[in-house]
């Protein structure tokens, strides 16, 4: 259920995390080389500090220019501290980049592997409401003693169908199991919200209104609670950042998918428990090709870079949207290292991204880019597509 698409935008998300990174470790290191070059103010000797000065600003011009490669630097005739300092620099600084990308790289993981259990959560505290309603009506029924009295409408949400299909699936017990999910601290919280946030709500009001709803109204309250009144509440949604340091990116993919949990036992009234809902991911495959895009678009740099660079040379590379070209940097890594995904299929996903999380004008300009792009790295080879549905080299 996580799908490819949710998966290129959460990779995206860590590139460029980590290409701020890359920034921010790059000032560290020419700091640190600027550093080196300040006056002694232990030293009794005389220095020029000028000739500092002047030592420093070569140092990081040598910097810059082996950042790639520290090959000019081994043939470099400048001064013997010159080249220790940047060699130092260059250490350090290659050496945080490798820290921030095994960080970025666990954690956009992570990050993905708990999508599953939030939105579990998400319906655990639909079942929660509806067990607590349940309870408050044993409650009355005791107090009442041998007075009749008919709660039928206040057990709707009790014996809402599409929330008793989800429970008595064997799948989702299993799913429950798996990623640990349990509400058993929120006791308290439960009543409180149920009184506060849920049986005061709008959507609620009309479905105890309703006498003996089907299971599309089950559906239609559940999912309306879900949306309208679970994803809209601040304090219910705390709940939910405490847990995830990515909440805010991962929230509209939580709902979308507790929705689709939702739907799924709508849609299969007559089938068996243990088929409802599907929840299953395919997650070995679509993890395989989540390390990879990160890992082959920062693999890629260099290349797409100048590719990119060829291709704008009445601009500077430097001017372009920072998104623009990690989005970029993204689709040329999955066309050249992902033979069985068609480029279409590449070009259109990248596209949608820079709608999202890029300029107003990036759709026009990533889509003509990418266009070029493709054709001139297919007529050369480096993109061969093959699997069913593909010829190779189409």
């Amino acid at each position: 259920m996580l799908n490819r698409r949710i998966l290129r935008v959460k990779a995206f998300q860590n590139l460029y995390a980590f290409e701020q990174c890359k920034g921010s470790n790059l000032n560290i290191a020419k700091d640190f080389i600027r550093e080196s070059f300040l006056p002694d103010l232990n030293s009794m000797e005389v220095q020029d500090k000028p000739a500092l000065t002047r030592d420093a600003e070569e140092a990081v011009k040598l910097f810059d220019q082996n950042l790639e490669n520290e090959s000019l630097l081994k043939s470099s005739d400048a001064k013997p501290k010159i080249k220790q300092i940047v060699l130092q620099a260059l250490k350090q600084f290659h050496t945080a980049n490798e820290k921030d990308r095994d960080f970025m790289l666990r954690n956009m993981i992570t990050s993905a592997e708990r999508i599953p259990q939030l939105y579990l959560l998400a319906i655990e505290l639909l079942q929660a409401f509806a067990k607590h309603v349940e309870k408050e009506i044993e409650k009355k029924k005791r107090l009442a003693g041998d007075s009749p009295v008919a709660f039928t409408n206040e057990l709707n949400l009790a014996n809402n169908q599409i929330l008793k299909n989800i429970r008595e699936s064997q799948a989702y017990q299993a799913a429950i199991a798996r990623n640990n999910v349990n509400l058993d601290d929120l006791e308290l919280e439960i009543r409180e919200w149920f009184r506060d946030y849920i049986k005061t709500s709008e959507p609620y009001q009309e479905y105890l209104k309703i006498a003996e709803p089907t299971i599309e109204q089950d559906f239609e309250a559940a999912d309306d609670l879900l949306k309208k009144v679970i994803f809209k509440n601040e304090v219910i949604l705390n709940y939910f950042s405490e847990k995830d340091l990515n909440w805010t990116e991962n929230k509209s993919v939580v709902r979308s998918l507790a929705s689709k949990v939702l739907k799924n036992a709508a849609g299969s009234e007559e089938s068996e428990g243990d088929q409802l809902p599907e929840i299953a991911i395919n997650w070995d495959e679509d993890k395989e090709f989540f390390q990879n895009i990160f890992n082959f678009t920062i693999e890629n740099e260099g290349m797409s870079k100048s590719l990119i660079a060829q291709k704008t040379k009445n601009w500077d590379i430097d001017r372009l949207a920072f998104t623009d070209k990690i989005i970029i940097s993204m689709a040329i890594a999955e066309m050249k290292h992902f033979p069985s995904i068609p480029v279409k299929v590449s070009i259109n996903e990248y596209i949608d991204i820079s709608k999202t999380y890029s300029t107003p004008k990036s759709k026009q300009f990533v889509n003509g880019l990418l266009d070029v792009l493709a054709k001139e790295l297919t007529d050369s080879g480096q993109i061969r597509k093959s699997g069913r549905g593909l010829l190779d080299n189409k």
